[in-house]
């Protein structure tokens, strides 16, 4: 089917028909703000603030669902326009502890952007004021409902990229909020703990435990570091979050495959072992009941000659060999490719699939 045309605030543009306001603009360079909106997710026009007025409708539209038409024409800042998303916004902050300060999120929160954009330091409406307890009694995530501002991008999340349903609206009206298995905590729900909820999250209300407990210490510059998890071999993007030369946080690529943006629990959360004080750092051999520290050489040649003299004492298929979850898919290779063509047996396992 071939594209048509649409005028986006007196620029026109050659867009898919099946494209929808918020997508075009996106390709024009124009931004639209959004809160509930992401690429990944079905569009659901719950925060209002994409707000746009289309020549010849009554009223205004989201951006992010209305689908484009041919001679279409757009306007994203008319006075009508400002207006309203202000007032939308109004509503959500009457409803919002304004707390950035020590919020986990601050620096990095949507709203606190979107509100600063807008010059908005608080809200002339007063809203319900939920104030609900922190849900921490888990050791990957931290859920404070007060935040939530029901935008419903963790329950698509969940549902529809992971598709682990574990977490849903749940209560009516003002009394509306996120919930897991009959408003359990994570803990007793079906949640898995894969974090895909906590990337969607566009404010406070969902962090890792991490950010939620490094709030009170000097939180210093952070460096994004990309990477490819070494968990299996699907090869997922990843951003190691450093600080201090200390692994922080992890979180997904989202403009890159093969996972674009999703991580397993492992990939998000397993990184407590990079520096876990027990780690080993240097090789060790045992002498007399006790280890004692040793050069690469002297270990590996140790090694060397118990592997050579057990194979000819007793066959190759005396021995075994055990590799790792925590090395990359490539180290993996070569350990199986030792055992089978220097060693010559299949005696070889993964301690992931045991």
């Amino acid at each position: 089917m071939g594209e048509i045309k649409i005028v986006i605030d007196q620029r026109e543009v050659d867009v898919p028909p099946d494209w929808t306001i918020l997508k075009a603009a996106n390709k024009l360079g124009i931004k639209i703000p959004t809160l509930c909106h992401h690429w990944e997710l079905t569009p659901c026009s719950a925060c209002r603030i994409c707000l746009v007025e289309v020549e010849g409708a009554r009223n205004l539209v989201p951006a992010c669902s209305y689908p484009v038409a041919a001679g279409m024409k757009v306007a994203t800042r008319t006075e009508r326009v400002l207006k309203a998303r202000r007032l939308v916004m109004d509503l959500i902050l009457s409803d919002h502890p304004l707390d950035c300060m020590t919020c986990e999120k601050a620096g990095s929160c949507q709203l606190q952007d979107l509100a600063y954009e807008m010059g908005l330091t608080g809200s002339r409406l007063k809203g319900a004021q939920h104030r609900y307890p922190v849900d921490g009694n888990n050791p990957f995530i931290v859920r404070d409902l007060s935040r939530c501002i029901l935008c419903g991008r963790c329950v698509q999340a969940c549902n529809e990229v992971q598709v682990n349903n574990a977490i849903s609206y749940g209560y009516r009206g003002s009394g509306s909020k996120i919930v897991a298995k009959a408003d359990r905590a994570l803990k007793d729900s079906d949640c898995v703990f894969c974090g895909e909820c906590v990337q969607a999250c566009p404010v406070g209300a969902l962090v890792t435990t991490e950010d939620f407990e490094s709030r009170n210490r000097a939180k210093g510059e952070t460096q994004a570091v990309r990477t490819t998890c070494s968990y299996c071999g699907v090869g997922c993007q990843l951003y190691l979050h450093v600080r201090d030369d200390r692994v922080v946080k992890v979180t997904g690529v989202e403009d890159l495959g093969p996972n674009y943006g999703c991580l397993c629990v492992k990939g998000r959360f397993g990184y407590d072992f990079i520096h876990d004080p027990a780690r080993l750092k240097k090789p060790l051999i045992r002498e007399n009941g006790k280890f004692r520290e040793a050069s690469w050489d002297e270990a590996l040649t140790r090694v060397a000659g118990k592997l050579k003299s057990i194979k000819e004492e007793h066959g190759a298929d005396a021995i075994g060999v055990l590799s790792s979850a925590r090395i990359t898919n490539e180290e993996n290779y070569l350990i199986q490719k030792f055992t089978r063509a220097v060693i010559g047996t299949n005696n070889i396992d993964h301690c992931a699939r045991l």
